[in-house]
């Protein structure tokens, strides 16, 4: 029934857009130029960027200038829609005769383009959208694997790097309109979508309920809330707030929540599917008992299965369980699915063996939290923990000031700390500034921690291998300015 409303809805939904001013409503924009779309054919129904683009598609940017016009033109694209029309944009629209939208809010516009995107290219796949504050990448990684595994066709937008989770620009519209084009019909769209997103440092209001309205998901998932995107939010009801409104717009589908998140727990889901890491009287329910992960009252999988061990995994690990399920997978293949999983990049990765070197991309503080926690479970007798983490550049004071908070908490006798500035392998968008390195500096002294800090990740490395007997374990935490640790220490061990 409930897949049947689902195509009902979407049959109902125009095939194909005919009228640039349905589209000018629908990103309350303003049209200047041409008020009616350049290419002879109108509309292909294809978003892209321009350097991509081909006759008869759409263009989305955050700004466009005047060559950005003329160049739009010669490539005989539909219309080109911004938030930041200069240096002659506008003149040159109208000197052209080409349709140029401007609308304040670009979100609504790369909201259009992944519900047409799914609309027009995808009407019949089931879909999943994955939000939340830690745990997004790989939820959305595992689901994808569990699903192709089993022998369907899916897309999903999370990578190593989680590049197009941000579903700023039209990224992953191309990827659906590009993907069917040359592979045909998908049977599943997994989307993870950022819980909080901005553009020049304005918060985009409900940008996690826009971009999972606009996959007409069948199953969502929300994994934490937690602080991050400092400047953004500054509180977490801040962070709340923006994903509270997740649960409507995934509807009439289920909503997968992790029942240990007090916030997570309080949310309002029409039709809830509760996780757990301890037992769970629910009917809707997956959880973990301490040896094995339960379903129905039945176990499915030991911990001696999982990929992974640690807390934080297995939560995501139950989360993607509980989609599948929610999805009428059948159980035998979601075990396939899990236990023939491999993480994603700098998911808690295993990098060495003597001394073990794990790499993970803990760039929060509860990310930190979890994995330093975790990691001193590996920790036997006579054993150090060395952890090297890259400073957050570029973030601002608060972010990093809640992260070295975070490490303060996390810190006990057999932890050697190391800090990095990366200024060897960050570009200008990560350079760590003189107040986030200090942020740094002044909490550790104060709490009477000893570190030591290096400008470069190359000369961090090093000294923490060197430093690190054979049986010690060297953790690896940070966000873009750990990225490049893998390949660096190819050259030091």
């Amino acid at each position: 029934m409930e897949l049947a409303k689902n195509y009902a809805l979407r049959l109902s939904k125009p095939d194909k857009l005919e009228n640039i001013c349905d589209l000018v409503n629908a990103v309350e924009g303003e049209l200047v130029g041409n008020d009616e779309f350049f290419s002879i054919d109108g509309f292909t129904g294809r978003f892209t960027f321009l350097n991509d683009a081909h006759t008869g598609d759409i263009v989305i940017r955050h700004w466009i200038n005047g060559t950005g016009i003329q160049m739009a033109f010669n490539k005989n694209i539909a219309c080109l829609i911004t938030q930041n029309p200069k240096d002659g944009a506008i003149e040159t629209a109208n000197r052209l005769g080409f349709p140029l939208i401007i609308t304040d809010k670009i979100e609504l516009a790369n909201a259009f383009a992944l519900s047409h995107a799914v609309l027009h290219y995808s009407p019949f796949s089931r879909n999943i959208v994955i939000t939340g504050t830690n745990g997004k990448s790989t939820t959305s990684h595992l689901i994808y694997h569990i699903l192709n595994n089993a022998g369907f066709h899916v897309l999903t937008n999370t990578d190593s790097e989680s590049e197009f989770n941000t579903l700023i620009d039209p990224m992953v519209s191309k990827m659906i309109s590009d993907e069917v084009r040359e592979n045909g019909q998908l049977d599943y769209l997994v989307i993870e979508v950022s819980e909080v997103q901005g553009w020049l440092g304005k918060l985009m209001k409900n940008h996690a309920a826009l971009m999972s309205e606009a996959v007409y998901p069948s199953v969502g998932v929300i994994t934490n809330i937690a602080m991050d995107h400092i400047g953004l939010v500054n509180s977490i009801d801040d962070v709340y707030n923006e994903i509270k409104a997740v649960p409507e717009a995934i509807g009439e589908g289920v909503t997968v929540l992790n029942y240990d998140d007090e916030l997570v727990r309080s949310l309002d889901a029409k039709n809830p599917f509760f996780t757990s890491m301890s037992e769970l009287d629910k009917d809707n329910a997956v959880y973990f008992d301490g040896d094995s992960i339960i379903y129905d009252d039945n176990p499915i999988l030991t911990i001696d299965e999982l990929p992974f061990k640690g807390k934080h995994f297995i939560q995501n690990i139950l989360s993607a369980i509980g989609a599948c399920i929610s999805l009428k997978i059948d159980i035998d293949k979601i075990v396939e699915g899990v236990k023939t999983y491999k993480a994603l990049n700098r998911r808690f990765a295993k990098l060495n063996e003597e001394p073990l070197i794990y790499d993970d991309f803990a760039h929060n503080p509860d990310g930190i939290k979890a994995t330093i926690s975790e990691t001193l479970k590996l920790l036997l007798e006579n054993q150090k923990l060395h952890v090297a983490c890259a400073i957050r550049g570029s973030r601002g004071v608060e972010i990093n000031q809640l992260n070295v908070d975070a490490l303060v908490e996390s810190m006990n006798d057999d932890i050697e700390l190391y800090l990095s500035s990366s200024n060897d392998v960050v570009n200008e968008l990560n350079f760590v500034e003189d107040d986030e390195r200090n942020v740094f500096f002044n909490t550790l002294d104060e709490n009477g921690i000893e570190y030591v800090h290096f400008d470069n990740l190359k000369d961090c490395l090093t000294e923490v291998y060197k430093k690190a007997d054979k049986k010690d374990i060297i953790l690896l935490i940070g966000a873009q300015g750990m990225d490049p640790a893998e390949s660096l220490l190819k050259d030091i061990i």
